[in-house]
């Protein structure tokens, strides 16, 4: 699904002045948007071939540190450049911007010109040719829930991320009062999105204090990606520009609900026409194909967590009775399982990974999801039977990684993710989530301070 704007669009709105300037963008590998602003007039003339970027951009921390041990890139190496080719089919205005066009980048190597096998676009493209020879794509749907402050991300800063005020002061989930007075963010968040041609379905108050959620329409995998890293880019923009902050931490605070990214997610035929997950004679309408799907992502549950759930942070919203999963079960319309049946018998069928947190990289997430789906298809792997009843409470039932460094064994140690997505790719995101363990492990938090400084 290409965006409606083109490149004919972009050099008519720079020659008659409505745009000046051209954000060309990586994503990272938190999912970020890296790039730079071009004069518009500079990039319709050339830079819309090429530009290019430090490749440390593949290979920091969340906060942007050079971090040691990685093969693709390193203060031996001298830490080179690598060639970000535009995806013109991105292309997009942005309405929050003045005068402003964005286009997301391809990661090139700035020698060979092949993609960066360890760039979250690429991984993704990798399994979507996949689907591709298959005679299939994946339609996919992110959620995004976070949490919206009333006061700047200065304030927030100075403040050292403490005692922030958030927009509301109860639990606003569905609630149309409390999300009225939060319209001034919430409608330019729609409408921007809207104006950036990503077609936006609701927003809503979410189960807690000042927690938001934005929906936006289905598309095909790699589309529903980009959109999902404009998206949260785009939500920070709009509340900075209105004195707010919002983030996109998976639990910001102990007592308020963590922040998620469910995946919703089906496969077509090629041309997009016909539900291979349906079935009206089947058992819930799943096809052969999906229950082998299903067992799929179910199978290899524990291996992709960390493409779910990157950070420390992540695995403190893994908590009982708080609509965050615990348990990697598949049930039907059940919220309480880690995978949910959605839109049985019916064509929309799809699963639901409700594992995800907002803090997930759009890119590899869903590649994950399609590789374990693709294996359970490819080795016919049986489905369990759906779980009923309180999945939090279940006994020897296959449990969530309950914390980072879980998941990063069953990461590295993943045969199936090293057969999809490549040894040096696999190891470089093991690289990371071990810098995440160990950058966590030196630090002194407040908790240990305040509970043993007199007591220990």
């Amino acid at each position: 699904m290409s965006s409606s704007y083109t490149f004919d669009d972009l050099r008519k709105d720079v020659a008659e002045g409505r745009i000046d300037t051209v954000l060309a963008c990586q994503v990272d590998m938190q999912g970020r948007l890296m790039g730079k602003r071009f004069q518009a007039e500079f990039f319709v003339e050339s830079a819309w071939k090429e530009t290019h970027s430090c490749n440390y951009l593949q290979a920091t921390d969340i906060e942007m540190e050079t971090v040691s041990g990685y093969k693709s890139t390193s203060w031996e190496k001298g830490y080179g450049d690598y060639t970000m080719k535009p995806d013109l089919a991105t292309l997009r205005r942005i309405p929050w911007l003045e005068g402003t066009a964005l286009v997301l980048c391809d990661v090139l190597d700035h020698h060979t010109h092949e993609e960066v096998a360890h760039s979250p676009r690429a991984i993704l493209k990798k399994q979507v040719k996949r689907l591709e020879a298959m005679g299939m794509k994946a339609y996919m749907a992110s959620e995004l829930e976070f949490f919206l402050f009333d006061q700047s991300y200065d304030s927030a800063r100075e403040a050292g991320y403490r005692n922030l005020n958030l927009v509301s002061g109860y639990n606003e989930d569905y609630h149309i009062f409390q999300t009225t007075k939060e319209e001034d963010v919430m409608r330019a968040i729609r409408k921007g999105l809207q104006g950036a041609d990503i077609p936006v379905e609701n927003s809503k108050g979410e189960a807690s204090a000042g927690q938001e959620e934005i929906n936006v329409r289905y598309a095909d995998a790699l589309t529903m990606a980009d959109r999902h890293a404009i998206i949260k880019n785009g939500c920070k923009e709009i509340a900075w520009s209105k004195g707010k902050a919002i983030t996109f931490l998976a639990k910001w605070n102990y007592s308020a609900a963590g922040s998620s990214s469910h995946i919703h997610q089906s496969l077509w035929s090629a041309d997009g026409k016909t539900p291979l997950f349906f079935d009206k004679e089947k058992e819930h309408g799943m096809t052969p194909m999906m229950r082998h799907y299903v067992a799929g992502l179910l199978t290899h549950a524990s291996e992709i967590t960390y493409f779910l759930a990157p950070y420390i942070n992540s695995y403190k919203r893994f908590v009982a009775g708080t609509f965050a999963p615990t348990k990697a079960i598949w049930s039907t319309d059940n919220r309480t399982a880690g995978y949910r049946l959605c839109g049985a018998d019916t064509k929309s069928i799809r699963i639901e990974c409700r594992v995800g947190g907002s803090d997930l990289n759009p890119y590899l997430a869903f590649a994950a999801l399609i590789a374990a789906g693709i294996d359970g298809i490819e080795n016919k792997l049986e489905l369990e039977a759906p779980f009923v009843g309180d999945a939090y409470g279940a006994r020897e039932v296959r449990e969530i990684p309950r914390t980072l460094r879980g998941a990063t064994e069953a990461l590295t140690n993943s045969k199936m993710l090293r057969a999809a997505f490549g040894d040096e790719v696999i190891d470089h995101y093991t690289r990371a989530a071990e810098w995440e363990q160990e950058e966590y492990d030196r630090r002194i938090t407040d908790w240990e301070v305040a509970r043993g400084f007199e007591r220990a």
